[in-house]
């Protein structure tokens, strides 16, 4: 059974920093991209960063040079550090391996940012 458990959300004030982790299970981690995504209330589900399989990186444009996503193939883990946080940033966090409409889903973890 595939399971993807992300974790290391919360709330932050404005300029704050948050790292979320997505744990896999029951599935060949290395040989596959993984993305992250996120939903805000209310707006669909966009594309937040993706790394591939060899370590090459994407960003949605909202989170260049404030983002970073990684991996450590070794603990089945992939990372995302969120820098210089926004409210616009607020959102339910998800990871996926394995494509939007196939692949696998974690149940997310809130981040929350506010002064």
């Amino acid at each position: 059974q595939v399971r993807l458990v992300e974790s290391g959300g919360g709330s932050v004030q404005p300029g704050g920093s948050l790292k979320l982790s997505c744990v896999a299970s029951g599935i060949m981690f290395e040989p596959r991209a993984v993305v992250w995504y996120r939903q805000a209330p209310g707006k669909q589900r966009e594309l937040v960063a993706r790394i591939t399989n060899r370590g090459y990186t994407n960003y949605a444009d909202s989170v260049k040079g404030r983002f970073a996503i990684s991996r450590d193939n070794a603990k089945n883990t992939a990372y995302l550090q969120m820098n210089n946080l926004k409210p616009e940033d607020t959102a339910v966090y998800y990871c996926n391996i394995g494509g939007a409409t196939l692949g696998y889903w974690g149940q997310g973890t809130q981040v929350t940012v506010s002064s």
